[in-house]
């Protein structure tokens, strides 16, 4: 972590990790860098994100750069959106065709990611990011519960945020990770519309049975005083469908009228990557599993006293 330089001392949280953002000191980039404690918390699930994550080169997907260690972290340096989290850009309020230009770019990123084999289980407008230039392009983050299909067993585990999990996740066993997205990307483009979240009780937020116990109903109803079009009102419906099997997919939903209106072209011409070039000029798997073993020893006491000390240092020169 040598090449890197601190700008702000954190900014993000996580479950198990805060993201700092640094500077490259020769290219002057500003990167994101994710640090997760080393020893116990360095597991399958983190081995996991990072090479999911590696594999994937999409304009609306954070770039995943490398992997390093520091005395007592292990870092995932990524692309920095300079924009921020979508769920801010929501709560001044989105009119419909601006909601319909960002859910087309998170359906252009998920398709990618399902073409890909890749699904990501936990979409939630906190995993959405914007880029730094008028903060308009859309970027999808945190691959931390994301499952390969070609590299690991089928999605079964009730993973992700409860308001925004689909149905079937609740009832239990194996699922189709790449329905369950679906589900997601329409509780996101619900919430963009209505500025609330379609299953959470306005009196009662904070109560997650009840938020449950409406996903397993489907009980949403669109407020009377939002309008949107008829269009919209048919696609959200055939989203929030409980059975899965009869779920709108994102190949149908890349055909639907509402979301072909307006579709920028850049969208169907700039999207197609090869599988050579998302992977060309990374860490090799081998040079990232290697650095993640080694993650999993815990850092000793003399670590972890001179990391307090040398962020002090950083916190008083950066004050």
């Amino acid at each position: 972590m040598e090449k890197y330089e601190a700008v702000k001392d954190i900014i993000g949280y996580g479950n198990f990790a805060v993201v700092r953002l640094m500077r490259h000191k020769e290219t002057k980039e500003l990167v994101a860098v994710k640090c997760i404690q080393r020893g116990q918390r360095i597991d399958e699930r983190v081995t996991r994100e990072i090479i999911n994550h590696r594999s994937l080169c999409h304009p609306n997907i954070i770039r995943f750069k490398e992997v390093a260690l520091t005395p007592i972290h292990l870092a995932i340096v990524m692309e920095h959106a300079a924009g921020g989290e979508l769920f801010h850009r929501v709560c001044k309020g989105l009119r419909e065709d601006e909601a319909r230009y960002f859910f087309q770019q998170l359906i252009s990123g998920v398709s990618y990611c399902h073409n890909m084999e890749i699904c990501h289980r936990d979409l939630k407008l906190e995993n959405t990011l914007l880029d730094g230039s008028h903060a308009r392009r859309l970027k999808i983050c945190d691959f931390g519960y994301s499952k390969s299909y070609i590299l690991h067993s089928k999605p079964n585990s009730m993973v992700g945020t409860p308001a925004y999990i689909a149905p079937e996740i609740i009832s239990g066993g194996e699922y189709d990770g790449k329905l369950a997205d679906v589900w997601s990307c329409g509780v996101i483009l619900y919430t963009m519309l209505m500025g609330a979240l379609p299953f959470e009780d306005k009196e009662d937020r904070k109560n997650v049975k009840k938020t449950v116990n409406r996903i397993v109903a489907v009980q949403y109803k669109f407020p009377e005083n939002v309008s949107i079009t008829q269009d919209c009102k048919n696609l959200i419906s055939r989203i929030f469908v409980a059975n899965p099997a009869k779920r709108i997919t994102i190949k149908e939903i890349e055909g639907h009228p509402w979301f072909l209106k307006n579709l920028p072209k850049d969208f169907t011409e700039d999207v197609c990557y090869k599988k050579e070039f998302a992977t060309s000029s990374l860490q090799s798997i081998e040079d990232i599993i290697n650095i993640v073993n080694e993650a999993k020893t815990a850092p000793t006491l003399r670590q972890c006293l001179n990391s307090c000390f040398h962020q002090a240092f950083i916190f008083l020169y950066h004050s």
